[in-house]
């Protein structure tokens, strides 16, 4: 399995820079991110456009858009699966994720794969309460061919377009204690990030 960091969006809501450096709870959440997929994953790489340089004390691989223009995750999707395909042949699946999503799950993989696996479908991604999260999936190395088309030829841009023709498996987790997939958009969301934190520290301690 490979984990995929989805950080090269523009965090325009944010005022730009990278999100995934903002500190909760006393890490940034990249290495919050990165510590949770560590343990699930073979390898791991980083999606960010811009100088890779900045990311260079994770020691990771950090790989560009190859569609240009910042046309979304799906672009990161794709740089993704083209760099397993490229450079871990052994690899079947990329599992990817936001690099603003400080408290992701420790069962994210197993529990996307078992639903996966269930469905009898190709694809998986999480679900949290009623809320559906599709750049948090699960993602077979040998869709790229066609995912390179739809964002070239066809224009596509929305994960869910690209995805529900093939079918996609749902896995659920519940939002209480602290919503798994809560993400930083905003300053914010940061603070309530921060306050999440620090209120399951409290009840854990």
């Amino acid at each position: 399995m490979l984990g995929l960091v989805l950080a090269g969006g523009l965090a325009r809501r944010m005022g730009g820079g990278d999100k995934a450096r903002l500190r909760v709870g006393g890490q940034t959440i990249l290495e919050r991110v990165l510590e949770r997929l560590a343990a699930q994953c073979a390898t791991i790489v980083i999606n960010a456009n811009g100088n890779p340089a900045r990311f260079a004390d994770t020691e990771l691989p950090v790989i560009p858009d190859t569609v240009s223009g910042f046309v979304g995750p799906l672009a990161g999707i794709l740089a993704g699966l083209e760099w397993a395909a490229k450079h871990a042949p052994g690899v079947s699946d990329v599992v990817s994720v936001p690099g603003d999503c400080p408290f992701l799950p420790s069962d994210l993989v197993t529990r996307l794969a078992t639903a996966r696996r269930a469905a009898g479908v190709p694809l998986a991604c999480a679900q949290s309460g009623e809320w559906r999260h599709p750049v948090i999936g699960l993602w077979p190395v040998t869709l790229q061919p066609d995912l390179r088309k739809a964002l070239v030829e066809r224009g596509l841009r929305k994960v869910e377009m690209f995805t529900q023709p093939y079918g996609i498996a749902l896995a659920s987790w519940p939002t209480t204690p602290v919503d798994p997939f809560f993400n930083v958009n905003t300053p914010e969301d940061a603070s309530e990030a921060n306050r999440m934190a620090a209120a399951s520290e409290t009840a854990t301690a």
